[in-house]
């Protein structure tokens, strides 16, 4: 089949800033595991079509070790030449890891994750986010939603889980946000990491010391782990507990705000709430390209992909896959669109995906009760979206009310 090789992961959001790009709508719908260029020559693979996405994520022969370790990610967009064998994952991160080390430090941390367990939170999230609209009320607008509202409720509420200083918030948020931009140099990406793991192994040596009420305590009680391992999986947590969540909020709302008809249908009816949040997620799929590296010759979507390929996975072409989706560049609160990946899919989906839950039902429902004239305080356009970085969402969203 002849088409042209897309050289590098098009990026630009070209047809909107909820849609993807259009280079990735294209393959997906002309060939949903195509070749793809890297910077550097070499050819790996792009996924995009959902029963393709699905199928990878379930097969652990796609593996997520080596070359797609999330340390290793500037080689995409670098040049750098990429490595060819899988190399040592840090301790701890288990994203980054295949059975049976993957499956020793998940089972760890599935008890801290239970429906049941992130249930019992939700009455403190709702008093989290009162209080977070109560300072936000304080302020004369326009206000910047991301600053005020979005990256605190989710990083109070990571902080509270884990047991991490809010105080210390600036230290980590910081290098958190410098860790997953997107274009830098290796060196400038472990600066960002070894800052926030420096930061993390201080705070475990106290908590293995002298343990308290929090999941990070809870870790540190079990002497089968390592200080590293507890920094590892210190930092996925506190990394994915309060960007993909804060990104969500906030451009959910920017995604409400720009459908009027569908903001209207939430505030008429709040009944509607767990259902518009499963459409956002789907519609927005902000924690969108993840890498899996084939461990031997794979056959998928009618391709044959080469033992050592780098495979890109993009969830958010695979949410808007028509042949899995009706009309799935709507945005419909009323679709019952069960089934979609947001959170990925097979032994990585993702652990905290109730607490994400549970955290976006009590911010839309609070900020669109507390709010009821909430609007942008900018056009559309300018809005500044974040396409230069690993998570998709808005660098800042003006809004009044």
């Amino acid at each position: 089949m002849s088409q042209t090789i897309p050289q590098g992961l098009p990026t630009a959001r070209d047809a909107g800033p909820f849609d993807p790009p259009s280079e990735i709508t294209r393959l997906r719908e002309t060939r949903p595991v195509s070749p793809m260029a890297f910077p550097d020559g070499h050819q790996g693979w792009l996924v995009t079509g959902y029963e393709e996405v699905r199928q990878l994520m379930a097969d652990t022969r796609f593996s997520s070790r080596g070359d797609i370790d999330v340390l290793h990610e500037p080689y995409e967009n670098s040049g750098m030449p990429m490595p060819t064998e899988p190399s040592p994952t840090p301790p701890g991160l288990f994203i980054a890891m295949d059975p049976p080390d993957h499956t020793r430090l998940r089972r760890k941390l599935i008890g801290a994750f239970t429906v049941k367990r992130m249930k019992m939170l939700e009455e403190r999230i709702a008093e989290i986010v009162q209080r977070q609209l109560d300072e936000m009320a304080r302020l004369t607008p326009p206000v910047d939603l991301v600053k005020e509202f979005a990256l605190p409720v989710p990083s109070l509420v990571i902080c509270e889980l884990l047991g991490v200083p809010y105080a210390d918030r600036e230290t980590f948020q910081g290098s958190s946000a410098q860790f997953l931009v997107r274009d830098q140099t290796l060196e400038e990406k472990m600066a960002a990491y070894g800052a926030m793991t420096g930061y993390l192994a201080q705070l475990v040596v106290g908590k293995r010391a002298e343990p308290g009420e929090d999941i990070l305590s809870d870790l540190a009680r079990d002497e089968d782990l390592s200080i590293e391992e507890l920094v590892g999986i210190g930092f996925l947590l506190l990394l994915a507990g309060h960007e993909t969540t804060a990104n969500m909020l906030a451009l959910g709302t920017f995604a409400l705000l720009e459908h009027p008809d569908q903001l209207a249908a939430l505030r008429a009816d709040p009944e509607l709430m767990p259902d518009a949040v499963e459409e956002l997620l789907r519609y927005l799929s902000v924690g969108d390209i993840f890498y899996r590296y084939a461990s031997e010759d794979l056959e998928l979507g009618g391709e044959t992909i080469p033992q050592g390929s780098t495979v890109v996975v993009s969830l958010l072409a695979a949410n808007r896959d028509p042949r899995r989706f009706d009309n799935p560049d709507a945005l419909d609160l009323r679709r019952q669109g069960r089934g979609h990946l947001p959170f990925g899919h097979g032994i990585h989906q993702c652990l905290g995906q109730q607490l994400a839950r549970i955290e976006m039902r009590a911010g839309f429902k609070g900020l669109l009760q507390r709010f009821p004239g909430l609007k942008l305080a900018v056009p559309a356009d300018e809005v500044k979206l974040r396409t230069n970085m690993q998570i998709y969402g808005v660098h800042g969203l003006p809004v009044g009310w």
